[in-house]
């Protein structure tokens, strides 16, 4: 079977097609025909060893396809249904065919389509569970650091579509983006608190941060409640600001609701670039050096 991923670690250059068997599903684990896999800045960190995998290694978290063959203990899912969802070890998805956690894989709607449903898993649901684990009332004020790039964009939709205002983050060409989807864009830098309390004056409830470092002791200070406080990119440092450390609901149900978002247009997954499996090292250069402006999808 063909795949593309990794034969040691490393940088790009340790990237290649490769020649692998089809994989046989295990318990809790449905092996699909892949009809969509997202690229994700972790596939590359997965590649430079960060997730404890050695070569060679089919990379991929993240999948949308059809149910071919349906490991032990699973019962929800049979042969042909047309679902999305993670992969196991979050490897294996840039393949012809792919496993993928049963209990984190949901039902793809008809209105969803493949290459919108491979880009939830990771990103989007990332940002959902943040949002439900601050658990803010309507009407509060959630500020996004990094809201123009891939955790950011889903979490400035998804906070509007709780009746969040947010207050968003980003470098001034990422601005248009951050205001398409709802947000009140603020630019990093110097006088970035003045900027943030000119935009939210009553202040600031919950800090979701894709950037870290003094960026990140810098926002945080512009939040009374430290305890609403995340990083996805330091999470160190938001353990000591007073924050907490964001735990994955890897769930059927946060993926169902992620594809009902989708369905109702109060979510766009933001797929940007198509391409075809073969081109898989130009995609993953593009999110690895930081170029992409949306998601990006491989198609096998």
């Amino acid at each position: 079977m063909r795949a593309y991923g990794f034969t040691e670690i490393g940088g790009p250059d340790k990237q290649a097609f490769l020649d692998v068997p089809v994989p046989q599903p295990g318990r809790d684990q449905l092996r699909l025909r892949v009809r969509a896999a997202g690229v994700n800045p972790g596939d590359w960190r997965v590649r430079e060893g960060s997730y404890g995998h050695h070569g060679p290694t089919v990379l991929g978290w993240e999948v949308a396809g059809t149910v071919e063959a349906v490991g032990a203990g699973v019962s929800e899912f049979v042969v042909g249904d047309e679902v999305f969802g993670g992969c196991p070890d979050m490897v294996g998805g840039w393949a012809e065919q792919a496993l993928t956690i049963a209990s984190f894989t949901a039902r793809r709607p008809d209105a969803v389509r493949p290459e919108a449903a491979a880009a939830l898993p990771v990103a989007a649901a990332t940002a959902y569970d943040a949002m439900n684990r601050f658990g803010l009332p309507e009407g509060s004020t959630v500020l996004v650091n990094g809201a123009g790039g891939g955790v950011g964009v889903p979490a400035v939709q998804l906070a509007k579509a709780r009746g969040l205002r947010v207050v968003g983050v980003a470098s001034p060409a990422k601005h248009e983006l951050v205001a398409r989807f709802g947000g009140i864009p603020v630019a990093y830098g110097a006088g970035v608190e003045e900027r943030v309390r000119a935009a939210a004056p009553e202040g600031i409830d919950a800090v979701l941060d894709m950037v870290g470092g003094d960026a990140l002791r810098t926002i945080a200070a512009l939040l009374g409640n430290r305890s609403r406080l995340t990083s996805l990119a330091d999470k160190p440092l938001a353990l000591e600001l007073g924050g907490f450390e964001l735990v994955r609901d890897r769930s059927t149900a946060v993926l169902t609701e992620l594809a009902r978002l989708v369905q109702t247009n109060m979510l766009d997954p933001y797929v940007t670039d198509i391409r075809p499996l073969s081109d898989a090292q130009a995609a993953m250069a593009l999110v690895e050096q930081g170029h992409a402006t949306g998601k990006v999808v491989l198609i096998p």
